[in-house]
């Protein structure tokens, strides 16, 4: 061994090693500074906002679906349904044409100016309504098909005393569209399944 640097059989090996300032050209870069702590702050940051909102995301789903057919808080029961189903075939039979109105309207009756046509409309229906039956008394709810908590297409059953058909009554089966809202439960729609009878 001769000299600072080790000696090979190879030739190539055995050439001192080349300075890096030769196969630089010019000057080297200046050193780059280490990240500092604001990347671990701005990841801690994103990591809160990211657990807030899936805090309350979780909280929204959990109000909507916990306990969805307990009664209260403007959620639907079948016998809030049945009550309301009733008051309106009362309404009709009644020709009370406001209270036919205000649930056909579906909670917006109250913030319409000029309420002629509807309450025109609720006349006729009510008038319809009173050709066919002279007595409507809802027996059951025969299922209940909920579209939110605060709304269902509510399948009944009715006993009537159809007007054609003197007093015999018999029994009947309709749709009903109803609706929690404002602290009360509104019948948006009725439709009557056997109406070609009449």
């Amino acid at each position: 061994m001769a000299g600072p640097y080790p000696q090979y059989s190879d030739p190539q090996l055995s050439q001192p090693p080349i300075a890096a300032a030769s196969v630089y050209p010019g000057m080297l870069p200046p050193p780059v500074p280490y990240p500092s702590g604001r990347r671990w702050r701005l990841l801690a940051v994103i990591l809160l906002v990211v657990a807030i909102v899936g805090g309350a995301t979780t909280a929204v789903v959990y109000a909507l679906t916990a306990d969805s057919h307990a009664p209260g808080g403007g959620q639907l029961t079948e016998a809030a349904a049945k009550a309301a189903i009733q008051d309106y075939l009362d309404a009709m039979e009644q020709g009370d044409t406001e209270t036919v109105a205000r649930n056909t309207q579906c909670g917006y009756y109250d913030e319409i100016k000029d309420k002629r046509s509807h309450q025109a409309l609720a006349r006729l229906t009510s008038e319809t309504f009173r050709k066919q039956f002279s007595r409507a008394e809802v027996t059951s709810i025969d299922k209940m098909v909920f579209m939110s908590t605060n709304q269902a297409q509510v399948l009944f059953s009715m006993q009537v005393a159809p007007v054609s058909r003197g007093s015999k009554k018999q029994e009947e089966q309709a749709i009903a569209q109803v609706l929690s809202t404002d602290d009360s439960v509104l019948v948006c729609q009725y439709l009557l399944l056997s109406a070609g009878q009449y």
